[in-house]
């Protein structure tokens, strides 16, 4: 394996001396592809690996090329180191967001302990279900508000209808059931069917007491609690422990970077001067 990565450095180093011994006043179709032998170098097959699209690293390669025109070997091997630095942190950048992604998961579908109550330490009674998590997650911020309008709406003709069966009179029953929103009457409807409750004020009464009224007041609580709800599951699910030997490695990236474009520049104000 030696041999051959030996052999491919010194057939790269034949190729890279052709080009300058070429004659300078070569022109023609000659000056876009004059870089073209350093695209796959020993370097690329290096860094690439076999799943990778090493179009994109040519592309890569040659735009940094186009941007710092090398002119000499050194310098074409550290424009080549530059892209292989851009290319490791663009893949540590992936394992990242894979490592969020998984931490996200774990927090979401967990049966036992859910960020929702964490979310608002002080705040009594909050459901601990996480069923509804992952569409809050991907919510946008005018979703979420029309969510929480949408909740108050709820609670608030529940309310109305609890206060006219109260207050009774003729039709009460029929009143009170459109007051309510249509979810909740097709609710009501359903406990009819299945003699939960009876059709009657006195029924709907209960009914509202025990399931609604509960219901719909942790709905808009919850909605309104939505973006602190939200903030508590990004922030369980980075688990910084598990990212935090990645960022130590990109860190190192981006010095390297910053030594090898450092030389780079050195040696062009040289060349210049």
């Amino acid at each position: 394996m030696m041999a051959t990565i030996e052999a491919k450095a010194i057939n790269d180093a034949a190729l890279i001396a052709r080009d300058e011994a070429a004659p300078v006043a070569r022109t023609g179709n000659y000056e876009p592809v004059r870089f073209n032998a350093m695209k796959h170098g020993i370097l690329s097959r290096l860094v690439v690996l076999a799943h990778e699209d090493g179009a994109e690293y040519d592309d890569l390669l040659a735009a940094l090329i186009e941007e710092h025109r090398p002119a000499g070997m050194t310098e074409r091997h550290l424009i080549k180191e530059l892209a292989s630095i851009i290319w490791r942190k663009r893949r540590v950048l992936m394992a990242e967001g894979a490592e969020i992604n998984r931490g996200l998961q774990s927090v979401v579908h967990n049966k036992h302990h859910s960020p929702i109550p964490a979310a608002a330490p002080f705040e009594c009674g909050l459901s601990a279900e996480s069923g509804d998590l992952p569409d809050l997650l991907t919510a946008t911020p005018e979703e979420i508000a029309e969510q929480r309008h949408y909740a108050e709406l709820d609670l608030a003709a529940t309310h109305k209808a609890a206060a006219i069966l109260h207050k009774g009179g003729a039709n009460a029953y029929e009143k009170a059931r459109r007051a309510l929103i249509q979810e909740s009457r097709d609710w009501w409807d359903e406990n009819v069917e299945d003699e939960s409750y009876p059709a009657t004020a006195q029924g709907l009464a209960q009914f509202i007491a025990d399931d609604l009224d509960p219901l719909c007041f942790r709905m808009a609580r919850e909605a309104r609690l939505a973006p602190a709800i939200k903030a508590q599951t990004l922030g369980e699910g980075l688990q910084v422990h598990r990212v935090e030997r990645l960022n130590r490695y990109e860190t190192h990236l981006d010095r390297k970077f910053e030594r090898t474009l450092a030389m780079l520049l050195k040696l062009k104000q040289l060349r210049g001067a």
